[in-house]
């Protein structure tokens, strides 16, 4: 007789059965914009809006409609309007918002420091990296937010590896600006989805300028140091910045590109990472039955497996637990694009103009293509389950031509983070705190904090 107890159903809004009025809606794409989805969007193949506010709006579900955006009619694609005039600002010719053919060159610049060898030669440091952070829950009493302390591990283990060490700034310091980045520039404005000029200023952004010279100046500071030993004939690291910067020149990237690529992946490098870690701490903190035997597995690998690079594929339950999380919490719940020219999909017009939205957040809980869609349920994840899932019902990372780069880097960070950390202590949430609710500011984000505490097992 099968004693396993109902899977957790984690917080979410529910879908919304009335549209709500013009003002309500601009409060909550300002807020939440994850709240703003109705029944629609979590049942139906597609949703298209035509007229909408701002333009035709079409929200993508089904995987060969989402193929056809991404992929197949890639090229009638560009990154959404409204999209860029949030990250332009930070991010500006990154990896993220540049198109061709910048986008084309930083790509395949970009792409040997990630290649399977490179990234597993990041194990070990992925590894000491973590036990160093375990080490401070030793020396800790009481509760403390784990989604903050996510953030301050993956920046160290990105330092280490991409950086070597070598990047300006204190850890925590910059964990605080990255939470004001997002609670000001990093959002949707209601001026953005009316179209007014891009010279109306938006509140929040302003709010948020002498945060984002901050991070303008940290780049400039580690990028110019880098340099300045290269110059002098000094030992460099081989890693990802000195990779970058002996790109410089006329036939490959600019040092304003250069900078701008630093950056992305200072943001998108770790932020990302870290909400998914702190949504899987939290997901088994509430889910004992499936934490035990995540506890069982790392306890056996981390203990038998000497090269942490092949814990990825040593623990499936604890990866399928992590991808789990992502598709509960998508660390991306968003993907847009706007037609460039008229397409045609299943008798569909895709009309020029129109904002295509692809949203892991609702598409990671449709009613069509999930079992239990709200449940927390990591054995969907499981070899022989996993194999089930269409390729794009499940979009962590993204998908087609603009896949995350780094994905492969964080599933093996993540890891080995996992593994180190869910062998060493039990998470457990700490007493009175609060459900968190799920907060879309770029990434998913946890409201208040994940306030946890970790006992040594």
């Amino acid at each position: 007789m099968d004693s396993a107890p109902a899977p957790f159903v984690p917080p979410a809004p529910s879908p919304r059965t009335v549209p709500p009025n013009l003002l309500k809606m601009f409060w909550i794409v300002y807020n939440n914009p994850i709240e703003l989805w109705g029944e629609p969007s979590y049942t139906l193949p597609y949703v298209y809006v035509r007229p909408g506010i701002g333009g035709p709006l079409l929200v993508a579900n089904d995987p060969s409609l989402i193929r056809h955006i991404l992929v197949e009619k890639q090229k009638s694609f560009k990154l959404a309007r409204v999209r860029q005039l949030v990250l332009k600002p930070i991010l500006d010719d990154g990896l993220l918002t540049a198109e061709n053919p910048v986008w084309k060159r930083s790509r395949k610049a970009m792409a040997p420091v990630f290649t399977p060898r490179h990234i597993n030669g990041f194990a070990d440091a992925m590894l000491r990296k973590t036990h160093e952070f375990a080490d401070r829950y030793d020396r800790r009493s009481g509760s403390f937010d784990v989604a903050q302390d996510m953030t301050e591990l993956t920046f160290e283990i990105l330092a280490e590896t991409l950086f070597s060490g070598q990047i300006a700034g204190d850890p925590q310091e910059f964990g605080e600006k990255v939470e004001h980045l997002f609670e000001t520039v990093a959002r949707v404005d209601p001026f953005d989805i009316l179209h007014f000029p891009e010279w109306v200023p938006r509140y929040s952004r302003v709010r948020g300028r002498r945060t984002l010279q901050y991070f303008f100046n940290i780049v400039r500071e580690t990028v110019d140091m880098r340099k300045a030993m290269m110059e002098k004939g000094k030992e460099v690291p081989d890693d990802f910045l000195t990779l970058l910067l002996s790109l410089e020149g006329p036939e490959g990237l600019s040092r304003k590109e250069i900078d701008d690529n630093v950056i992305t992946f200072f943001g998108a490098g770790y932020e990302t990472t870290a909400r998914a870690l702190g949504w899987t701490l939290y997901l088994l903190a509430k889910a004992p039955h499936e934490r035990a035997k995540v506890e069982e597995e790392v306890r056996r690998v981390t203990s038998s497996v000497s090269n942490p690079a092949q814990w990825i594929d040593a623990m499936p339950y604890t990866r399928a637990c992590f991808e789990e999380a992502m598709r509960l919490y998508p660390p991306a719940p968003t993907l847009s694009r706007e037609a460039v020219e008229d397409t045609e999909w299943q008798g569909v017009t895709i009309t020029k103009g129109t904002q295509a939205m692809i949203m892991p957040w609702t598409l990671h809980r449709h009613r069509e293509f999930w079992e239990q869609p709200d449940a927390f349920m990591p054995s969907r994840f499981l070899p022989g389950n996993r194999e089930q899932i269409e390729k794009y019902q499940y979009l962590p990372f993204g998908a087609g031509p603009r896949i995350c780069i780094g994905a492969s880097f964080a599933l093996q960070e993540a890891m080995i983070a996992l593994g180190v950390l869910l062998s060493r202590f039990r998470f457990d949430m700490a007493e009175g705190a609060p459900e968190p609710w799920p907060v879309q500011k770029l990434t998913t984000q946890p409201k208040g904090g994940l306030h946890m505490v970790a006992t040594r097992l």
